[in-house]
């Protein structure tokens, strides 16, 4: 039996101890730096039809469904003004089983964590160092315990400590020029939209996501403005969950668009990073998956969907003992959806009213169109 260490216990970790327990030719051990996992209680998370399906095969179509919520529409609105521009029918990529959701991250976690050995999670091991032995991987934690392995999946997320000392290199990381609000809304505080569907709001260097994560709960916000921070700030994170940084990023948004940040409950803001280069590891026993593997830009909502696609693709290649083509397959597929993630971005973010009248015009006609949707969005959603 081949033995795999996991470090990270996140979506993309969680998610693989999982789907091997169904390969008996494999032991995998889970590793987590801090005590307990972060739950983030009460933040929501998308998950597309075709990384719904991969969670079925672990069981998550039995998780009650009053945990989960099945948008119909993403609907579009400008945030100066209340009519709603126009709608895309997301739920159209769906089958009878596998279906466009929303989901507290808490209750994904909760669900991950609940199909695992508790003797297959290790936490509180913080990893320090990794070496290369013959055909062996060691890997030592700050709590002085060491173990060798077989294989290594690297999972521990955007700040990946575990490809740092892999690489000899920080990261590939960069800082996006934006910053990420976060919060969760009563529906008693929110008018004109519809509750059964996913409202996005694009303004001049904001915009804003606004939908349920289940039937009759608070509702989840997640904004994005685009904001520079000097590498001196950037250096010191911890700064990032103070009230004090919370202010200055509210005080910037401009007095038409933020009072829907006043509404809100458990508000934490934080700067966003992407990834610069893919870091591609030059050991065939060695793999990096989710945000360690690529960051993408918060602007496609595929983040966690990602991180699960990417995980069961890695999976897969051990099935059939065909793991050196796990890189070249998710790059290609992430090269896609970061182009596109970009490309939201920028046209989200639009501030010139000729351009913003086009891009609203132009939108009209592409989501009715089922080619482009086809080629944009089926690509992504069912593969």
């Amino acid at each position: 039996m081949k033995k795999i260490a996991i470090i990270g216990a996140g979506i993309s970790g969680l998610y693989l101890a999982n789907i091997f327990k169904q390969n008996s030719d494999f032991k995998v051990l889970l590793f987590e730096k801090n005590e307990e996992i972060n739950l983030d209680d009460g933040y929501g998370i998308q998950l597309s039809n075709n990384s719904v399906k991969l969670l079925n095969y672990i069981g998550f179509d039995q998780l009650d469904n009053s945990q989960k919520f099945f948008p119909d529409n993403l609907d579009f609105y400008s945030i100066d003004n209340p009519d709603k521009i126009c709608d895309l029918n997301i739920s159209k990529f769906n089958s009878a089983n596998n279906k466009y959701t929303t989901i507290k991250r808490s209750s994904l976690i909760k669900f991950l964590i609940s199909k695992i050995l508790k003797d297959d999670i290790f936490y509180g091991h913080d990893i320090s160092k990794i070496d290369l032995k013959e055909d062996k991987i060691e890997l030592s934690f700050s709590n002085e315990y060491s173990e060798k392995f077989d294989y290594l999946i690297i999972a521990d997320g955007v700040f990946s400590k575990s490809s740092s000392l892999i690489s000899n290199s920080k990261n590939s990381l960069k800082f996006n020029n934006s910053v990420a609000i976060r919060g969760t809304i009563n529906r008693d505080k929110i008018e004109k939209i519809n509750f059964q569907n996913i409202s996005l709001f694009l303004g001049a260097n904001f915009h804003y996501v606004i939908y349920p994560t289940s039937e009759n709960e608070d509702l989840n916000f997640i904004g994005i403005l685009r904001k520079n921070l000097n590498k001196d700030r950037l250096k010191n994170y911890q700064q990032f969950n103070s009230s004090d940084f919370v202010d200055e990023i509210v005080s910037e948004i401009p007095p038409t668009y933020n009072q829907i940040i006043h509404k809100l409950d458990n508000l934490k803001c934080f700067p966003v990073f992407i990834t610069d280069e893919i870091l591609h590891l030059n050991n065939k026993n060695i793999f990096t998956v989710g945000d360690a593997f690529f960051a993408f830009p918060p602007s496609f909502a595929q983040g966690a969907s990602q991180s699960i696609e990417g995980s069961h693709e890695l999976f897969q290649n051990f099935s059939i003992n065909e793991t050196e083509k796990y890189f070249p397959r998710r790059l290609q597929k992430t090269k896609m959806v970061n182009k596109r993630s970009k490309f939201n971005q920028f046209a989200f973010h639009l501030s010139n009213p000729l351009f913003i009248l086009t891009r609203n015009l132009i939108m009209k006609r592409l989501v009715k169109n089922e080619k482009f949707l086809e080629s944009y969005l089926g690509k992504i959603y069912d593969n």
